[in-house]
């Protein structure tokens, strides 16, 4: 999720209809620069070699159901955009979605050089970049673990995830080191942490919130949910989450 506005002007993206390594071109409507999405640097064009990239905001695939519990006033992207009708959008797992086939299927729809079996090609993974350093986790590690302190690129982190779904939110810690609150459903993302002083923080998709003091808070850091391949065609040096 990148910021609309290049160069200070607002502007909007469309498909090129073009892959760099299995993964979409975008292009801008303002300069007609074809972008590389997955890193949000112009490749080709009059933006291109300037040193832009996009910033990106913190986001997270998660269920419908997960969501509306945490967020029960969120606005809903209308199914009904009279392009397709709105039965046409089914669930991924189900065998009448257009991409079912290959999300079932360990091949990759296009060739990709860079490649590594520490994972199946489409083991989905939480890559967090900081500076030059990046680190992949597993979504199946994270559903597992729930909680995780961490530290890449030198940056003390802690991810919270979710049991059920792909999300993982991924903030500062500045030291600390956290865990699960009581009462803590191990069903469910945990909502609040405790870290080593006890001191209670409350998790919200901006940062983590001390509940003594609502003005200390931790900042969310952006992160990327992706297929491991297309991680790895960006980061080949990437670290790996071992839980």
């Amino acid at each position: 999720m990148y910021s609309g506005i290049v160069n200070g002007q607002a502007t909007t993206f469309g498909t090129s209809g073009l892959l760099y390594r299995s993964n979409k071109v975008m292009y801008d409507r303002a300069t007609r620069s074809l972008w590389n999405q997955f890193i949000g640097e112009p490749v080709i064009g009059p933006l291109a070699d300037s040193g832009i990239r996009q910033p990106f905001f913190p986001s997270i695939v998660t269920t419908w159901a997960e969501w509306l519990a945490e967020h029960p006033d969120t606005t809903v992207l209308s199914r009904n955009t009279g392009i397709y009708p709105a039965e046409f959008y089914v669930p991924e797992d189900d065998p009448s979605a257009i991409y079912y086939d290959y999300f079932t299927s360990s091949e990759v729809m296009f060739p990709v050089w860079l490649r590594d079996d520490t994972f199946d090609p489409k083991a989905v993974v939480v890559g967090l970049a900081i500076d030059e350093a990046a680190k992949a986790y597993a979504v199946r590690d994270l559903q597992a673990a729930r909680l995780v302190n961490d530290t890449v690129g030198g940056r003390n982190v802690v991810v919270v995830a979710s049991p059920n779904s792909r999300a993982g939110r991924i903030y500062q810690r500045n030291g600390l080191t956290f865990a699960p609150s009581e009462p803590d459903d191990p069903d469910l993302p945990p909502t609040t942490l405790l870290d080593d002083s006890g001191a209670r923080w409350t998790v919200t998709e901006e940062a983590l919130v001390a509940e003594s003091d609502p003005s200390q808070t931790l900042p969310r850091i952006p992160s990327i949910t992706s297929f491991w391949f297309g991680w790895y065609q960006y980061h080949p040096d990437t670290e790996i989450y071992q839980p």
